[in-house]
């Protein structure tokens, strides 16, 4: 018996520019002049590659239209079969790779008016992140200002690897920019390759630069909790999106554990980092990366020690279930309906 339950909110799709020309009506004429010049090539550095399996499911791939580019498609492959009544989109575009802070931001202007136009205008089921410039945070506060009026503008959208660890004070005008809005931050999977995705250098293969994200994101939730991001934002809500969630609670073991014996390190930290993660920080549930069985997967649940930290996605139209086994098998009716509406309306306050 399928546990979908009708009206969930999906917390990860992602819409894709299909091409950079599908940017120029939204480019200042400067910027498209940059562009045709100097012949910028396409910024997708960031995506999937585009014949990884990973990328797109075989059924949701479509001969000569690159994965989540059309609406039509979207709908039909994900809204309608989830029956889904929001779902929130992130566009994965290599905004964070520029080393030009002011093509940086004319890019994400850009992309953030080409979202509006031509998906949350067209679709009234969808919302959106926020995409930012993150190598100045000046700039990026000022595209957060600007956009925050449209309450379709759910979520400002962060690369889980950066230039710096996510809890530096470089990155704190942009958390309080969006805790004044009602902004969700959105940590995805990602890297602005500044620096390798590994702790002792770059790896030879995509497959190691996949399984090292988990590793970054539980660097970037230790810093974000050690440098005091949610001592000085207490209303903040953090998002990790495409994170997997099975390592949280060893690493939050540990992380407290160390807490208690080094606390004079981190003097703001009031309370446990467990705690702090129950308040303010929620994980997407797919990729789901769960034990086997129905046994096992309620045992890690029973370790996660609380029912509000998983929200629902679909990661659409990244492969990572087949059918709609979007959901892990041993989940309660209520547990069910707590991940796909009850989690995300607490986690996006603007929904």
């Amino acid at each position: 018996m399928s546990l979908i339950e009708a009206g969930g909110i999906d917390c990860d799709i992602h819409p894709a520019v299909p091409n950079l020309k599908a940017l120029f009506p939204y480019l200042t004429d400067h910027w498209r002049d940059i562009v045709e010049q100097r012949g910028v090539h396409e910024l997708n550095s960031i995506a999937y590659p585009a014949n990884s399996p990973l990328t797109a499911r075989p059924d949701w791939r479509v001969g000569g239209v690159r994965p989540g580019s059309d609406l039509e498609l979207l709908r039909q492959h994900a809204l309608n079969p989830f029956q889904t009544s929001i779902a929130i989109a992130n566009c994965l575009y290599g905004v964070q790779l520029l080393f030009s802070e002011d093509m940086g931001a004319g890019f994400a202007r850009a992309v953030n008016d080409w979202m509006a136009a031509e998906w949350l205008d067209k679709e009234p089921r969808l919302r959106a992140s926020i995409v930012v410039p993150v190598q100045n945070p000046e700039m990026a506060v000022d595209e957060i200002n600007r956009l925050a009026p449209d309450r379709r503008f759910v979520q400002v959208l962060l690369l889980v690897m950066n230039d710096t660890p996510l809890g530096k004070r470089h990155y704190w005008p942009i958390y309080a920019a969006a805790e004044k809005h009602g902004l969700t931050i959105g940590v995805h999977a990602g890297s602005a390759y500044r620096h390798p995705v590994t702790s002792v250098g770059w790896p030879s293969y995509y497959t190691e630069d996949y399984a090292a994200q988990a590793t970054g994101f539980q660097q970037a939730l230790t810093s974000l909790i050690c440098e005091g991001v949610f001592t000085k934002f207490p209303d903040l809500k953090v998002a990790l999106l495409e994170s997997g969630f099975t390592w949280l609670p060893a690493h939050l073991w540990r992380l407290t554990k160390f807490w208690r014996g080094l606390r004079m390190e981190v003097p703001w930290l009031d309370r446990a980092p467990a705690d702090i993660v129950k308040s303010n920080v929620r994980l997407t549930i797919q990729p789901c990366d769960g034990p086997p069985t129905q046994e096992m997967f309620q045992k890690l649940m029973e370790h996660m020690d609380s029912d509000e930290l998983l929200l629902f996605s679909t990661d659409y139209p990244h492969w990572q279930f087949d059918g709609e086994d979007v959901l892990p098998p041993g989940l309660s009716p209520a547990t069910a309906r707590k991940i796909m509406i009850d989690n995300p309306r607490a986690t996006y306050s603007r929904l």
